[in-house]
């Protein structure tokens, strides 16, 4: 008999400092998923993951293996006059918008990459620049059909007596394997927006901008992290004009396979922070904009990650409420400047009340700031633990789908319903990160 899990090449999350070989499964048809779990060579647990997106561990299973989910890639139905839209989990959200798009129709949230899956925007309950109108990705899941390795196939819903479709919502993967998700989209008459970005130089005068534009749906800033308070706040609502072109897959630019570490450093931070700032608002009022463009800058550069060199990088993100918000952002950029590190493509943005069904969701009403430090080893450990008690004493959290190092009794402080998801998770799954958080 062929062997279901073979060797493939090193496997990595997209903050690239851990690389290991793992037995690797590669199912083509959901009737097929199942069976993984009997499988004569299969390892100790298991670990369904999509395009590694994520940045810390959460996608890493030391000592067991993984299901690639991307051959689980098929449309399965769009009903426009209900706005629903049901696909495999391995489908991107970049095919599954060249569907909808010329059709009238758009994803209700978007993360920063459209190189992320269903299934995997599930599984971290992904959010986007329009929090404060959509709530997270978690809140648009109508049904998904859940494969667990007891042999069951589930199709879940909100309200399921079971919990497991509240557990699966940012359940990072452990209840079970999604085959299949249905979601509902939205109505839009064009794929341009209607954006503009707006220089500020005080953290008060972010969250001004932010209050004054509430007419935009999609709103996020860009903080310069070396001269903390200035930043870029960008704003942008779709247009009505009828044009419905679909983004095309085109890398422009590729980063290079080798970047040495030591090119980031303060002085080069500084002068990059500088130049974007001024290249943001180069162009003045409003701009039409194609949706790849604003929604996700970052894909037309291939393998961006490798940027930060060799040893590889750590995303922060956090959200602190908004009772703490102003004081707790400024009190963190204070910290890392005086740290001299920092990050070229800072974001700050506010969450809204609503709430997503998921146990392990991560947004809350507040303010949320994400940053990428390259791995200086102990000093950026450091600067992380400086941080954590800042998000700590406002009462915040930390995000597990960017997480590669937050300490087991902060996450259980920070997510007290984990107890709950453990109990729910399949006990054949297992991941890196769960395994470190739920350390006694």
């Amino acid at each position: 008999m062929m062997p279901v899990f073979v060797d493939h090449a090193p496997f990595q999350s997209w903050g690239r400092i851990v690389r290991r070989s793992y037995p690797t499964a590669r199912p083509r048809f959901a009737a097929d998923v199942g069976s993984l779990f009997t499988a004569g060579d299969r390892p100790a647990t298991l670990l369904p993951v999509g395009m590694g997106r994520s940045y810390g561990d959460s996608c890493l299973n030391a000592g067991g293996g993984l299901i690639s989910m991307r051959g689980l890639d098929r449309l399965m139905e769009i009903d426009e006059a209900e706005e629903d839209f049901t696909a495999q989990a391995g489908m991107t959200l970049s095919e599954a918008l060249q569907h909808l798009v010329p059709r009238q129709l758009f994803m209700p949230v978007l993360p920063g990459t459209r190189y992320a899956t269903l299934g995997g925007a599930i599984a971290n309950d992904v959010h986007g620049k329009n929090h404060l109108m959509a709530g997270s990705f978690g809140c648009h899941i109508r049904r998904l059909e859940l494969v667990r390795s007891d042999g069951s196939r589930r199709v879940l819903g909100p309200g399921d007596p079971s919990g497991l479709f509240e557990a699966t919502i940012a359940g990072l993967g452990l209840t079970g394997v999604i085959t299949w998700a249905e979601l509902g989209v939205r109505d839009e008459d064009s794929s341009f927006l209607d954006a503009e970005d707006i220089a500020f130089s005080t953290l008060d005068e972010y969250f001004s901008l932010m209050a004054e534009s509430a007419h935009f749906e999609q709103r996020v800033a860009w903080i310069d992290c070396t001269r903390p308070g200035r930043g870029v706040f960008s704003r942008g609502r779709f247009l009505d004009d009828g044009k419905l072109d679909p983004h095309e897959d085109r890398i422009k630019l590729t980063a290079p396979g080798f970047t040495p570490g030591f090119l980031l450093n303060g002085l080069t931070l500084k002068a990059f922070n500088a130049l974007y700032g001024a290249a943001k608002t180069v162009k003045k009022g409003p701009q039409r904009v194609h949706y790849a463009a604003f929604f996700f800058p970052l894909d037309s550069i291939g393998e961006w990650n490798r940027v930060y060199g060799g040893a590889g990088f750590y995303q922060y993100q956090c959200v602190v409420p908004p009772t703490a918000s102003r004081d707790a952002v400024a009190a963190m950029l204070e910290a890392i400047a005086k740290a001299g590190d920092g990050s070229m493509l800072a974001v700050l943005k506010e969450f809204g009340p609503a709430r997503s069904p998921g146990l392990l969701s991560f947004p809350m009403e507040g303010t949320t700031l994400a940053l990428d430090f390259r791995n200086r080893g102990e000093k950026t450990l450091k600067l992380f633990e400086r941080l954590d008690a800042i998000v700590a004493e406002a009462k915040g959290r930390l995000y597990p789908a960017k997480d590669g190092r937050i300490p087991a009794k902060a996450f259980q402080t920070m997510y007290p319903q984990w107890e709950q998801v453990e109990r729910l998770r399949d006990p054949a799954i297992s991941s890196d990160f769960w395994a470190r958080v739920t350390a006694v």
